[in-house]
Order: structure tokens, then sequence, then C-alpha cells
């Protein structure tokens, strides 16, 4: 398996440089589905999502010079929640004094006006898409250095949920072998992502 090819800590000193394209267009690629799904997961129209992610990143590019790390108050990931909250606060803000106020644009802008270090539902769904963005960065690489069949074997089990004798069948592999292919598959992915979760370090 091919190691990571820059680590998060890493990428981030790299984006304090604006001229350094190919690691902002590596930021936007690991950023820009998780950030667009949690505004998506706040009941936002696709257009008004797109544009508050836009927006994030926009400021990321602002302040990223100027981010001096303190563990204390948390690593880049919770600055880049705390960016994320301020502006999905104005946009409910917005909401609320317009004509077409709803009960969901109350209900979100009472949920942001809580203490940003308070486990909610926001905070939670944070990290659920977080962990989503790690699992699918693993299964990329862990795809690229699999053989086509012992991946094609965990995809048709694991992911498509359908049983062993359905890929045993259309691979023309043995049921055991189906087996132990989604085990091997299965632990090369949770290897991957503890990777990622490693390589992050104080990035988080």
């Amino acid at each position: 398996m091919t190691d990571s090819p820059v680590t998060r800590a890493t990428l981030l000193m790299r984006l304090r440089d604006a001229n350094d394209y190919e690691a902002w267009e590596d930021f936007l690629r690991d950023y820009g589905p998780m950030l667009y799904r949690f505004v998506r997961s706040r009941g936002l129209q696709d257009a008004d999502a797109a544009d508050i992610v836009q927006d994030v990143f926009r400021r990321v590019g602002m302040a990223i010079g100027k981010l001096e790390y303190d563990k204390e108050k948390g690593g880049f990931r919770a600055w880049l929640f705390t960016i994320t909250r301020n502006r999905l606060y104005t946009y409910f803000e917005k909401q609320k004094r317009s004509a077409g106020n709803t009960a969901n644009d109350t209900a979100q802008l009472e949920l942001l006006s809580q203490a940003a270090d308070e486990r909610n539902e926001l905070a939670e769904q944070w990290e659920l898409e977080h962990l989503r963005s790690l699992a699918a960065s693993a299964m990329k690489r862990v795809e690229e250095n699999s053989d086509p069949k012992t991946w094609s074997a965990f995809r048709i089990t694991a992911v498509e949920g359908r049983s062993a004798a359905d890929a045993a069948e259309e691979l023309s592999m043995s049921t055991g072998a189906i087996y132990v292919a989604k085990s091997r598959v299965t632990a090369r992915l949770r290897a991957e992502i503890k990777k990622l979760q490693q390589d992050e370090g104080d990035f988080v």
C-alpha cells in the first residue's frame, strides 16, 4: 500500500502559500465533499449550500496565514468548524428576518447559537462527516492497491450488501475465498483509516 502523498499537517503548512495550487486542489478535494454534506444536513438547498462552502473556502484562504495553533483550543478541524458554523449562523439569521422564514430556520439558528464546544447534534454531524471523509479516502487508497478481484469481492459483499454466494458466482471464486478477500480488505481499510488519523496529528 502506498503512503499518503502528504500528511494533513504538511498540507496545512503548504496552504499558507496562496500560489501552491496543488495543495489547494488537494484541500478542496479532501474537504469540499465533507463541508457540502455538512451544510446540506442543515436543510439548505443545493445552491445555498454551494455558496456557503465557497465562502468558507474563501475565508480559509484569507485567514490561513494568520492561524496559530493552541492545542487547548483545538486544531485546524475545530477552526474550520467554527468558520462553517459562523457562516451558517449568518445564513439562518438572514432567513429569520425574511418573509420566508420557516420552523427549520428558527430551530437551526437556536442550535447554532449554542456554545461552540458543546456536544450537540451539530458537533456530532460534523464528526460524522469527518469520519465519512476519512473512510472515502481510505477506500480509494485501498482499492488502488488491491487486486481487482479481491476488491470486487469486498465491494459486492460489504458495500452492495450481496451474499458471498452471489460474489463467488460473479467472480468465479469459492465462497471461502470471498470471505478471505473481504476480511483482508476490511483489515486494510481499518489500518488506512488509523494511518490517516495519525497523519492528522495536531491538524485536527
